[in-house]
């Protein structure tokens, strides 16, 4: 029985030594588990969550001045140089614009008179955008940076579309207002309309096919056009940012993007 008892006590020994010795190469081993689970599909390998958030913040300024200034050059909407953000008559008159400018003597003129002015109106008002961006930016959380960070091409400018619209549209639309007033799109829409109304009760003409009452309140719609124009401006800089960080002179960019850009291609490395 004694005997039997110091086997036991013997086994007993073996079983904690064998277990401290492998205990730590079990440890190290789920450290290693876990971290390129981590790394995997965390926030990439080096990066802290404030390097994330600041990282972000930079990039999304980065759009947002670029965008601004971009939209609000001579020009900046009618003939932009980098995307088509032109904005055009609203659909109700766009399908009888040709119509339109067969009015005689001002049919051409409205026209162009209109497109132009909602244009210079929208350019004008894009000054007022860069405040209300970085606004929003700074009000970002760790969780919004993490997933913008992990996110699509554009996931920055959807979170600045989220976080901004409705304040963009209250602050662009008295301003864009203004400036349509200033140049003269408010009157030219109004002799456009009056025109065409003109024109359909003519005894001798054939109508035009627009309702006009469908037609939108011209403020509504340049500014509805104008923000659309800003966050298309706003996703290609943000792009160029994630497809060239190190295009960029800030450390905390080329940081944060550089790492996920490497952190991809040793994903696609393994496969």
């Amino acid at each position: 029985m004694k005997h039997f008892n110091i086997l036991n006590k013997s086994n007993r020994i073996r079983r904690i030594l064998f277990a401290f010795v492998l205990s730590p190469v079990l440890i190290l081993s789920s450290c290693d588990v876990l971290t390129g689970i981590l790394n995997d599909y965390g926030t990439g390998p080096g990066l802290t969550n404030s390097e994330i958030t600041q990282g972000l913040k930079a990039a999304l300024k980065e759009g947002a001045q670029f965008a601004g200034e971009n939209a609000s050059q001579t020009n900046g909407f009618l003939d932009n140089p980098i995307v088509d953000i032109r904005i055009l008559l609203p659909p109700e008159l766009r399908k009888a614009e040709k119509n339109i400018r067969k009015i005689p003597l001002v049919g051409d003129k409205l026209v162009d008179d209109l497109v132009e002015s909602m244009n210079r109106g929208a350019e004008r008002a894009a000054k007022e955008a860069a405040p209300i961006f970085v606004n929003a930016i700074t009000s970002m959380t760790i969780n919004d940076a993490v997933n913008i960070l992990k996110g699509q091409d554009d996931a920055a400018t959807q979170y600045l579309k989220r976080t901004t619209t409705k304040q963009l549209a209250g602050k662009f639309e008295p301003e864009i207002k203004k400036a349509l007033d200033d140049v003269g799109a408010s009157r030219v829409y109004g002799s456009l309309k009056n025109g065409i109304e003109k024109y359909n009760k003519s005894p001798f003409s054939d109508k035009l096919d627009v309702d006009l009452k469908q037609l939108p309140e011209l403020e509504e719609y340049a500014t509805d056009k104008a923000l659309e124009g800003l966050f298309r401006l706003v996703a290609i800089e943000e792009k160029k940012i994630r497809d060239n960080p190190f295009d960029y002179s800030q450390q905390i960019i080329r940081k944060v993007f550089g790492s996920v850009q490497n952190s991809q291609s040793s994903s696609s490395n393994r496969y």
